[in-house]
């Protein structure tokens, strides 16, 4: 694909990291809106915005390069090139959700209305996002013969060149919208706080646990078994938020009366 959007003399604009800015841009505008009909100011969104993009970053970085230390480890300056690709979701998400409970906190903020109010964004913000990682290479899928696979030529790809491969980042993209599209719908018809985050956190580690399948990249295995890492995460973090469907809601009913 097109991992180096142009360049200026030394200067070089990557694909994957515009399109990464660009989906926090969004979300953030979304979240904006949002956040106006619940009594929330932009400063307030931006506060948090800010704290989510600082912890997203480090958190998902900091889990890639554990799971390729192998290469890191030889390499220790190339784990500051963000740029290039290389952005594990569910170590930004576990940041970032550890990072917010305790600014919620200390702002006596609802840590369950602020993921109603941040879900539809995250969905949407991944989903731009993945495009950038499709530009790159990065996050590739494993060979296969079907009519939609991709080849990669790029020099600077990420991918294995020249080998028809499953289009995972898309997968991903097209899960992103899908899933932004029925928070959205959530979202108007919530019955207590936290409902469209779990959903967000339901239909996300559904759909990711179903597209780790065609990944090839290295995401780290436990091991003795052919579960990902990511893999793992996702299941439990699937399993905690159907749990807390039914546990959530009529916690904050007796709450209310």
């Amino acid at each position: 694909m097109f991992p180096d959007l142009f360049s200026i003399g030394p200067l070089t604009v990557h694909t994957y990291g515009l399109f990464v800015a660009l989906g926090f841009a969004l979300g953030i505008s979304i979240t904006i809106k949002m956040g106006k009909r619940r009594g929330i100011s932009p400063q307030q969104v931006m506060d948090m915005a800010f704290v989510m993009i600082l912890f997203a970053i480090l958190g998902s970085r900091l889990l890639y390069v554990f799971m390729n230390f192998h290469h890191f480890r030889g390499h220790p300056l190339d784990a500051f090139k963000v740029w290039q690709g290389g952005l594990v979701f569910s170590g930004g998400f576990l940041a970032v959700a550890a990072a917010m409970a305790w600014y919620l906190r200390n702002q006596h903020l609802s840590f369950w209305a602020a993921g109603d109010l941040w879900a539809p964004a995250l969905a949407l913000g991944q989903a731009v996002g993945r495009i950038g990682c499709f530009m790159a290479g990065c996050c590739f899928g494993k060979p296969t013969d079907l009519p939609w696979a991709t080849v990669f030529t790029h020099p600077h790809t990420l991918a294995p060149p020249n080998i028809p491969l499953h289009p995972t980042q898309l997968y991903a993209s097209f899960a992103g919208f899908a899933i932004f599209a029925v928070l959205i719908f959530v979202n108007r018809a919530r019955k207590f706080q936290g409902q469209v985050f779990l959903w967000y956190l339901i239909l996300h580690s559904t759909a990711r646990l179903f597209i780790e399948r065609f990944r090839a990249d290295n995401r780290g295995f436990i091991p003795g078994t052919e579960m990902s890492l990511t893999q793992l995460i996702s299941a439990l973090v699937l399993l905690a938020a159907i749990v807390g469907l039914f546990v959530l809601k009529p916690l904050q009913r007796q709450m209310d009366e």
